[in-house]
């Protein structure tokens, strides 16, 4: 364990830890990676693969995102299409 590392985190929503941990191993599969992370073990991966992995994993999670917003949206265009109007401020 790394130096002023206590170990202490807590994982606040078990299946969303496992849910996350598929999905990096979906990614790395994806990728065409090293497959030595399929023993569970990383260690042997370099760092440009897991952070493309990590990099794949927010892209789509973003893209979710956006296709969320954009299902929730109230007939707007853009990042306030879901809000309601702002108030006339000159009233």
């Amino acid at each position: 364990m790394a130096l002023g590392s206590s170990g202490s985190n807590v994982k606040v929503i078990p299946e969303a830890y496992q849910a996350m941990n598929q999905f990096k191993y979906e990614v790395a599969t994806e990728l065409g990676i090293n497959p030595e992370y399929k023993s569970g073990y990383w260690g042997n991966i370099s760092s440009r693969e897991c952070g493309a992995v990590g990099g794949h994993m927010v892209r789509r999670m973003i893209a979710a995102a956006q296709q969320s917003l954009i299902g929730q949206g109230g007939g707007g265009t853009g990042f306030r299409g879901g809000f309601p109007p702002e108030p006339n401020q000159n009233q």
